[in-house]
């Protein structure tokens, strides 16, 4: 690792990006999969809101059938 903070934090910011990309495809493949927020929720180990708040107009807008109650 480089002694640069200016490297370390540019690296912290590429692996955050990376990360949400991963979670976004993940999530997609879930929902496509036919599970519910609450499932998706749990395995990201965050509140069912959370993640309906963070994904739900991407899934919309990439046609993913999700589950209504």
């Amino acid at each position: 690792m480089s002694d640069d903070p200016a490297d370390a934090l540019a690296a912290v910011a590429a692996l955050r990006r990376l990360a949400d990309q991963l979670e976004d495809a993940a999530v997609e493949q879930a929902m496509r999969a036919g599970w519910g927020w609450p499932k998706v929720a749990e395995a990201l180990g965050v509140t069912r809101q959370a993640v309906h708040k963070k994904h739900l107009k991407r899934l919309e807008a990439a046609g993913v059938e999700l589950r209504r109650r």
